[in-house]
């Protein structure tokens, strides 16, 4: 049976941002991002004019790295808080790869079906357990140049021998999720996040963001 997502923000004070400005261009994140902010009447928005910047260089060595570079990058641009996530699919057969190569695990200029099938190549030697897996997803929080905070979610599962779904996004078809029964782009937005890396990260997130305004009691986070 599913858990009902409570959102952690329902008691919060009047000063409580409703804006967060997301710095990504990939409309898989923002979808899922934006219908979890907007349950908790929190708006995701993107960092304006994001598709018109120059885009971060990620060379971090980790998720974390990453997720920070970007978001102090992007903070930058934007009057209010920025987050920025680094998430990736990590295959314990593979030495954890892809890992934070995920979104170029076939090339520099690739997309999800490329990705897909080079990992189904790479693992068409295994079976059962050496197919093990898991999702993190690192959230940074940025304003004004610093960082606020970072959280991490993780979600474990096995990736399949042939693609199963047709919604989520990256790797999610072959992603299988064993106590829903079903791969990621097996389940509605309503199931995934509060069971995905993403959701878990998230919520964190907004975890943090209540204590802090709360306690704090401005518009500005520091």
């Amino acid at each position: 049976m599913l858990r009902r997502v409570v959102c952690p923000l329902s008691l919060v004070t009047r000063h409580l941002t409703r804006v967060l400005y997301l710095a990504s261009t990939n409309a898989g994140k923002l979808r899922e991002f934006r219908q979890a902010g907007n349950s908790c009447g929190i708006s995701v928005e993107l960092v304006p004019g994001v598709q018109s910047l120059p885009p971060c260089v990620e060379d971090g060595a980790t998720f974390e790295e990453n997720a920070r570079k970007k978001a102090l990058y992007y903070s930058a641009y934007a009057e209010g808080p920025v987050f920025a996530d680094d998430s990736g699919l990590c295959v314990e057969a593979l030495g954890g790869a892809p890992g934070f190569h995920s979104a170029r695990f076939a090339g520099p200029a690739t997309d999800d079906a490329a990705n897909n099938h080079k990992l189904l190549r790479e693992l068409r030697p295994l079976a059962g357990p050496q197919r093990a897996a898991h999702y993190v997803c690192v959230i940074a929080l940025a304003e004004r140049g610093r960082i606020l905070t970072v959280t991490e979610g993780r979600a474990d599962g096995v990736v399949l021998e042939t693609p199963r779904g047709s919604g989520g996004f990256g790797y999610d078809p072959l992603f299988f999720y064993p106590p829903l029964g079903k791969t990621f782009a097996e389940l509605s937005p309503e199931e995934k996040f509060p069971v995905s890396h993403r959701g878990e990260a998230f919520r964190k997130l907004l975890d943090w963001l209540r204590e802090n305004y709360k306690r704090r009691g401005a518009q500005s986070l520091y």
